[in-house]
């Protein structure tokens, strides 16, 4: 074979001759997948995460990884007559993902999960075990562009900025991202649904899930209820001259920016500015308290050689559904600080903060860090 040839997934072999495996969640995106790359002429392998027990979840709940995902990931595969296989990392995701939650909340920050879970069960022990199976790929249904060219692969918001999840992908290692591909990011989600439907599979009409899988109906406080009984402590609201304006009944129940809530009155409405964790308090003021320009980040991740060298060009996000920030940066090993062009409101611990810049392709994902309680 002509080692120059490349398939569509820019590996060098046929398509027959290239193994690869299919995160399949038992939605419409990742069953979508599967189908265009069994249609291709892939070898393809199916593998679904069983994350969490799971007994008491309703047949009709719109969370993913539920029991009914893990059905019909396998009732997808069989009619694609692909192999199937399921992972059972319930024991991970509640050590990695779980346990991560509830102690962020706890030390008054908001986590996001699903970066959790895509750093650790999905794109480290997935990764890990498709490399055992002898794989050339790892595909997912998340909708990221990435490009691949002489072994350097670089990772791009998706065509759909609505439905981009290049924010939950910041922590992707460059060795995985090497491995990764992402067929849906040149789709929007009408798109898909209508190659689910060509497809004939029985997903394609499927309602997205909408909650985090370990959490029913948004009910956050009831999870960490379950797990840490003992955070529900009372303690004081302050306003930002340390004046007690009243009580709360546990810090987890409050976010930077909330606003309803907080049962105190006052002339004009009153936001969370601030959480406390180590006095057990909760600081609030007017919406103009909020603004922020300089965050502090932990733990950062870089995709790319130096990001203080796009400074010129660079952009951030600081919440999943927000917009590009025009900001700089300044490295400090794996800490960095970031300068706003201009304030922006309800930046909050654990979040992540990530890094674009824009060229012709389009914009392109540097890394991210976790914003720092110290930065408000």
């Amino acid at each position: 074979m002509n080692s120059k040839f490349t398939n569509s997934l820019g590996i060098a072999k046929s398509e027959k001759d290239t193994k690869i495996v299919v995160a399949m969640s038992g939605g419409v995106d990742s069953s979508t997948v599967a189908g265009l790359m069994k249609k291709e002429g892939y070898n393809v392998i199916g593998v679904t995460l069983k994350l969490y027990d799971d007994a008491k979840t309703s047949v009709k709940s719109r969370q993913c990884c539920a029991g009914q995902d893990i059905m019909d990931a396998k009732k997808v595969a069989n009619q694609l007559n692909i192999d199937h296989k399921i992972l059972y990392y319930q024991k991970k995701f509640k050590k990695d993902v779980i346990d991560n939650f509830v102690e962020s909340y706890m030390a008054g920050e908001t986590p996001i999960p699903c970066v959790q879970c895509n750093q650790t069960v999905k794109f480290r022990d997935l990764y890990e075990y498709s490399k055992e199976l002898g794989a050339d790929a790892l595909i997912t249904g998340h909708y990221v562009n990435s490009t691949h060219n002489d072994g350097i692969s670089e990772m791009y918001r998706a065509k759909d900025h609505e439905r981009d999840q290049s924010y939950f992908l910041f922590n992707t290692s460059k060795d995985q991202l090497n491995f990764l591909r992402f067929p849906l990011g040149k789709f929007t989600k009408k798109e898909t649904r209508e190659i689910a439907k060509k497809l004939k599979l029985n997903v394609a009409d499927k309602p997205d899930s909408q909650d985090i899988c370990f959490v029913s109906n948004g009910d956050y406080a009831s999870v960490i209820k379950k797990f840490k009984p003992e955070s529900f402590k009372k303690g004081n609201i302050k306003d930002l001259n340390d004046n007690i304006l009243g009580t709360h009944e546990g810090i987890i129940n409050f976010t930077i920016g909330q606003r309803k809530g907080i049962r105190i009155a006052d002339k004009k409405p009153l936001y969370v500015v601030k959480i406390n964790s180590n006095d057990n308090e909760i600081v609030v003021g007017p919406k103009s308290a909020l603004g922020v320009d300089k965050i502090k980040l932990r733990n950062l991740n870089q995709l790319c050689n130096n990001m203080e060298d796009c400074n010129s060009n660079l952009f951030v996000k600081v919440r999943s559904t927000g917009k590009l920030l025009k900001a700089k940066v300044k490295v400090n090993g794996i800490n960095a600080e970031v300068k706003l062009e201009n304030k922006e409101v309800g930046i909050s611990p654990g979040q992540a903060c990530v890094f674009y810049s824009k060229n012709k392709i389009g914009d392109k994902v540097l890394g991210g860090g976790w914003i720092d309680s110290n930065c408000l």
